[in-house]
């Protein structure tokens, strides 16, 4: 991506004004990551726990940029066929049936297998060339003429050997394919790698990244969050539900509710045309929150202590 086509990523302040005219709100730390991702050219490592919006931040960079997004789901056993390039056997197949109906014809005439041999050369081989391969996301991204943004999604569910893959595409953005050659990036992709922590990455990986910590937000933060996803919502009752959630991000759960989740929560107690908090609301509407029945039951006997700290009944 060249710097001065997208002038939306020019400063931090620009970005974040940025993201807030889509949804996104954010704080200085991750538009201050951004930015200096844009302008060195490195990809950004983001890691936290899940639910805070670590992937929503490439989508929203993406559409920010009218760029596209391309995406690579890691999981255990992810390859370089599913994540860079596999050949079209089909059409290699194909190519094959056509070039033994020409192998008389080439081949007419010659005197010995020295000649034969150097016919076949003279003919060219593009069984392994790029009218064959078919790229996958991380080709793809490398291939768009104006960039991408691409997103790299829970790279800790993938090996150690996926990871020695990426360190050459996000070092010097560009993979060699034995067949073919070196291949280098048309234009210089943003990279977003996603972490939610699972297992420690490689020391080499995270050099060539900038990284970013993204933990759950403050009470202020998430207030905002919620009047830009939920505008129709209450002032007292957004104040509540915020202070509730971050009251049971206190407690010892197995996993604690998610951004996503409080965003949830408040559109369901519009549905429910709720004013404010009282303990049946909660405990019937606890499982948008908690996806755990020990952690239902262990906030079930805490409602009463944590309705109090926010004001409701």
């Amino acid at each position: 991506m060249r710097i001065e086509d997208y002038p939306q990523l020019g400063d931090v302040e620009r970005i974040a004004a940025g993201f807030e005219e889509i949804g996104y709100i954010c704080s200085e730390s991750i538009a201050t990551a951004v930015f200096l991702a844009f302008q060195l050219r490195k990809p950004i490592l983001v890691e936290g726990p899940p639910g805070v919006g670590k992937t929503e931040l490439a989508k929203t960079t993406a559409e920010l940029l009218q760029a596209p997004l391309i995406r690579l789901q890691c999981y255990e056993g992810l390859d370089e066929g599913k994540a860079l390039y596999e050949w079209k056997y089909s059409k290699q197949l194909l190519y094959t049936q056509v070039l033994k109906e020409k192998l008389g014809d080439l081949l007419h005439g010659a005197y010995d297998l020295a000649e034969s041999v150097e016919r076949l050369h003279q003919f060219g081989d593009i069984f392994y060339s790029e009218e064959f391969l078919e790229p996958r996301p991380l080709l793809r991204a490398m291939r768009q003429e104006r960039g991408a943004v691409l997103l790299i999604d829970e790279v800790d569910k993938s090996d150690y050997e996926f990871e020695a893959l990426l360190l050459e595409i996000l070092s010097d953005y560009q993979v060699s394919i034995p067949e073919i050659g070196t291949v280098s990036a048309q234009s210089t992709p943003m990279v977003f790698l996603t972490s939610n922590n699972t297992r420690d990455l490689s020391d080499a990986l995270k050099r060539r990244c900038l990284h970013l910590y993204i933990p759950f937000p403050s009470v202020e933060l998430e207030e905002r969050i919620v009047r830009s996803r939920v505008p129709e919502i209450d002032e007292r009752l957004r104040r509540q539900l915020v202070a509730f959630v971050h009251g049971l991000r206190e407690l010892d759960l197995k996993k604690h509710p998610a951004i996503s989740e409080t965003i949830d929560w408040a559109r369901s107690l519009l549905l429910l045309h709720a004013e404010q908090l009282d303990e049946a609301l909660v405990r019937a509407t606890l499982n948008l929150l908690l996806k755990f029945e020990d952690d239902i039951q262990m906030t079930d006997a805490e409602v009463g202590r944590l309705l109090h700290g926010t004001g409701g009944d």
